[in-house]
């Protein structure tokens, strides 16, 4: 297959090389994909640029942008090959949206703080998505995020309506309270109350984090990194002393694990 091989490539060879892999005579692979099929790719992608930008790593953050790129050209010609939208459409609707929203910049809106920008930015958002309630805004929060990050977006979302607790004491007195109905739960023995509890109690917890700024699902992330490394350090403590950690007791354990903090 005739293609120009050169030292430096753009946009638009990017998406001739995706045209060309989903082309009859390109990639078995990549002309049978579908949203659905590599829809777990996408996601995969961008949490490896995620991680990019929390390593700090520009060289890994260059290619993992490229990755993420091309699942965006290889969702478009999905949808260009069906007739429906390409690529350019893509980048003309964010180009539209970014000039509609931002009207301090691209018209004559005052707004000389963030939290002015972020004021007028969600007043031009409800009007554009024709959301006339904040609960309309609430359900338009996708159901395929995580779900710290899905609850937390929810709860700021709805607090803006002025139903919100008074302060993060107030946030925090529902988790005990949670936490209390959970342990009926759970002694009560009901899986499907237990799980409905539970997810009250996760519910406050985000509460509480959004109460003094912190994003949950980031704080639970650096909390199972801090338990993998501290579980790490107990078992290699526990094989230098003998001891088997399937047959110690939970006392052994707890004081391998105290001494490693």
């Amino acid at each position: 297959m005739d293609f120009q091989y050169k030292e430096a490539y753009n946009i638009n060879d990017l998406i001739e090389i995706m045209r060309i892999l989903r082309s009859p005579d390109g990639c078995p692979w990549d002309k049978v994909q579908t949203h659905e099929s590599i829809r777990q790719n996408f996601i995969e992608e961008t949490y490896e640029a995620v991680e990019a930008i929390d390593k700090g790593d520009s060289p890994l953050l260059r290619e993992e942008l490229g990755d993420v790129l091309m699942q965006v050209i290889f969702h478009s010609l999905m949808e260009e090959e069906e007739g429906r939208f390409d690529f350019d459409d893509v980048c003309n609707d964010v180009c539209k949206k970014l000039i509609i929203r931002h009207p301090h910049v691209f018209a004559d809106t005052q707004a000389d703080t963030p939290e002015e920008v972020l004021k007028n930015w969600d007043a031009i958002k409800m009007q554009t998505k024709s959301q006339e309630s904040y609960a309309d805004s609430v359900d338009d929060v996708a159901r395929s995020l995580p779900a710290l990050m899905r609850a937390q977006k929810v709860q700021k979302r709805s607090a803006k309506s002025g139903m919100d607790f008074k302060d993060a004491q107030s946030a925090a007195d529902k988790v005990t309270e949670e936490r209390r109905e959970l342990l009926n739960a759970v002694n009560s023995g009901d899986k499907e109350k237990i799980e409905d509890e539970l997810g009250d109690l996760l519910f406050s917890v985000v509460n509480v984090a959004r109460f003094v700024g912190v994003d949950a699902e980031q704080a639970l992330s650096k909390a199972t990194d801090k338990f993998s490394s501290r579980f790490r350090a107990v078992e290699e403590l526990a094989h230098k002393r003998g001891i088997d950690m399937k047959t110690a007791n939970t006392e052994l354990i707890d004081s391998l694990w105290e001494e490693v903090k």
